[in-house]
């Protein structure tokens, strides 16, 4: 069992986590990272030991109350609103929380700075992750330098929407981003996201697309649990990486 899966096209310290290696049980076993409903003191264990396996745990964790929306806030300790972060300061480790949207993490390795968006299909339509780019680019980032990655989340065949949105996104993204099966439109929100990294500035060569569905046993997922589940996150910082690769846990 995996605790982290690692892009292989970022080369700073960061990390998409499943759902293996914590001690929480029930709907929440085992690698919990949401206290909102889980036991706060296995919740408090479970990010100790993520951050411990990916050697950040003495750093500042910087978190967010995600909203749904497109704010990108610069870094800072504690919990702030919004749905991206930013920063250049190494102390700081960026978190994102999901259970089938989408994480997205960027790096410009040259100027030191790194993104970190949650990307649902509010935030996709919106551009979260080409404000995230703006606002990396504002701390001295180059869109041509910047890679990015796009982790664990609902893939199109268990992604099922209504007719109205299919029309939204196809307005915005073309065709290619909704796929029909048995007359019912299904949202591909990874591909989307490429499409706004590459309307971004972003080439597509340099976005690394994980090919993972959030509703695997490996991970949390909050439509195929009904509403009642935990959840992952993926974390980076500007530190350069440790060259870590996928580790059974103990």
């Amino acid at each position: 069992m995996i605790m982290w899966l690692f892009a292989p096209n970022l080369n700073v310290t960061h990390g998409f986590s499943t759902r293996h290696g914590g001690v929480s049980s029930g709907p929440f076993a085992s690698l919990n990272l949401d206290d909102r409903e889980d036991d706060a003191a296995l919740v408090t264990a479970n990010r100790e030991r993520a951050l411990r396996a990916l050697d950040v745990d003495g750093r500042i964790v910087a978190r967010l109350h995600q909203v749904h929306g497109t704010d990108v806030r610069v870094a800072s300790p504690g919990i702030q609103e919004g749905d991206a972060l930013v920063t250049d300061d190494p102390r700081f480790v960026l978190t994102i929380m999901t259970a089938d949207c989408y994480p997205i993490l960027l790096v410009d390795e040259a100027a030191g700075v790194v993104g970190a968006a949650h990307a649902g299909w509010r935030g996709t339509l919106g551009g979260v992750a080409a404000r995230t780019v703006e606002a990396m680019e504002g701390m001295g980032a180059r869109r041509e330098r910047i890679v990015a990655a796009i982790g664990p989340g609902i893939s199109a065949p268990r992604y099922p929407v209504g007719e109205d949105l299919a029309r939204s996104f196809e307005g915005a993204f073309g065709e290619q981003v909704v796929r029909w099966r048995d007359g019912v439109p299904h949202l591909d929100l990874a591909r989307a996201n490429v499409s706004v990294l590459e309307g971004a500035g972003v080439e597509a060569a340099r976005v690394w697309t994980c090919e993972r569905c959030s509703t695997e046993p490996d991970f949390f997922s909050f439509r195929r649990d009904a509403g009642r589940t935990g959840r992952m996150w993926s974390v980076i910082t500007p530190n350069p990486s440790l060259l870590m690769k996928e580790q059974p846990v103990e």
